[in-house]
């Protein structure tokens, strides 16, 4: 069975992009361009990974990332932060790497692989 990726941001363009990068590397992918449906789908799709942005209307990054603590089904899930913003890394202090817009295809993907093969 493939593992799961949900990838979380408010750019369609990045949730086509990363979707058809996981999927064609054998991932099974869900997006979710907000927070709040990034919780909703998180919960149903159970994940073995989830990319975020930091920066999205509405909720952002880190208040999902703390509502996504409490569930006890999702706080061990590995979390790749991917923003725009400089100094991005210190915004999800347990996040198991931080990766700058715009970003390298092959360093996202060996990142992916050691954290969930």
């Amino acid at each position: 069975m493939s593992k799961k990726i949900l990838v979380i941001d408010d750019d369609p363009n990045i949730l086509d992009y990363l979707s058809a990068l996981f999927t064609d590397n054998g991932y099974d992918t869900q997006v979710a361009p907000d927070a709040v449906k990034g919780l909703e789908t998180a919960r149903r799709f159970e994940p073995d990974l989830i990319t975020l942005d930091i920066e999205m209307p509405g909720e952002w990054g880190p208040r999902f990332y703390r509502q996504m603590m409490q569930i006890k089904e999702l706080k061990n899930t590995p979390v790749i932060v991917i923003s725009g913003l400089s100094g991005n890394e210190h915004a999800i202090p347990k996040a198991i790497a931080a990766v700058k817009k715009p970003f390298d295809r092959e360093e996202l993907l060996r990142i992916v692989k050691e954290a969930i093969g």
